[in-house]
């Protein structure tokens, strides 16, 4: 496949995500979108399932059905249809059904504790998370407003150890191009949480100063959003990420009163535990917030 050919490909499969992650709280139009993208929808179709290993229809779902698992929580005054008006579906049944086939429980159970659950049975699946024994109860977060970074970036299909040969090939192109003023961002584009570990989509990502000169063009680029964002710092082992990131979603999100958007949240790294000897981390993790 002609280099050309690949990036025009990797830039429509970007503006397919990006334009959903903005109008997930719409009824979407897929007719519209090809348009948008001047491409025709058996093309988007094709290439989308090629990236993602699923259909543009079943990411549109999955994002929905994050958002309301979050909204759930902490929305506490909402009622169940407003929060599936919130999330696209204008029919309250069909939200109950959906969310039921994906979560195994419905939403007003999952309002009522079921989450926790849920989100343990999601922690098993990682034996490192499991092992943890750290506490995040003394973290206080800083509310930032971050600008826009564009990144280079290779995606991870799946929340595994396998994210370090990832990170070993990003690490390959920063030394060929002899990088000296990066930064490392992972971003989580599934809600490890609540997405089964082997469906996450983990993306690697290096911004670079833009003095820099960049002399290999093998590597996509997208932006990571702008917005305001609670910042935790924090430092330690594999395994340890995981089980903060459920800290965060449900026990400080929901007491916090504020709201998580669907903007996917994400790290920077100030040590990166899967290119360190010791395999430990030092990391800011941002989550995208509004009140």
């Amino acid at each position: 496949m002609k280099r050309e050919t690949l990036q025009k490909r990797v830039q429509i499969v970007n503006d397919i995500m990006y334009y959903i992650y903005t109008h997930i709280d719409t009824d979407i139009d897929i007719d519209e979108l090809s348009s948008n993208l001047d491409v025709s929808k058996f093309h988007m179709h094709r290439i989308f399932k090629d990236v993602f290993s699923k259909n543009i229809y079943e990411s549109i779902k999955s994002i929905r059905l994050q958002k309301a698992s979050n909204l759930l929580l902490t929305n506490k005054y909402s009622t169940i249809t407003e929060v599936a008006n919130m999330c696209g579906y204008s029919s309250h049944t069909s939200f109950i059904r959906v969310f039921k086939e994906r979560f195994g429980m419905t939403p007003k159970e999952w309002k009522q504790g079921g989450y926790k659950e849920y989100s343990q049975l999601i922690l098993e699946q990682s034996p490192k998370a499991m092992l943890s024994r750290a506490h995040f109860e003394h973290i206080e977060p800083t509310i930032v407003k971050m600008p826009e970074f564009k990144s280079y970036y290779i995606r991870h299909h799946g929340y595994n150890a396998d994210i370090k040969q990832t990170w070993q090939k990003l690490q390959t192109w920063i030394y060929h191009n002899n990088l000296k003023n990066f930064q490392q961002i992972a971003l989580f584009h599934d809600n490890p949480t609540v997405t089964p570990l082997n469906e996450c989509e983990y993306v690697a990502c290096v911004v670079t100063d833009e003095k820099e000169n960049i002399i290999s063009n093998r590597l996509p680029k997208f932006k990571i959003s702008d917005g305001v964002y609670a910042k935790f710092d924090l430092s330690g082992e594999h395994g340890d990420l995981l089980k903060f990131i459920h800290w965060v979603y449900h026990e400080w999100l929901p007491k916090s009163q504020y709201e998580t958007t669907t903007k996917p949240p994400y790290a920077i790294y100030s040590k990166n535990s899967y290119l360190s000897d010791d395999n430990e981390f030092k990391i800011s993790f941002y989550l995208s917030i509004k009140f």
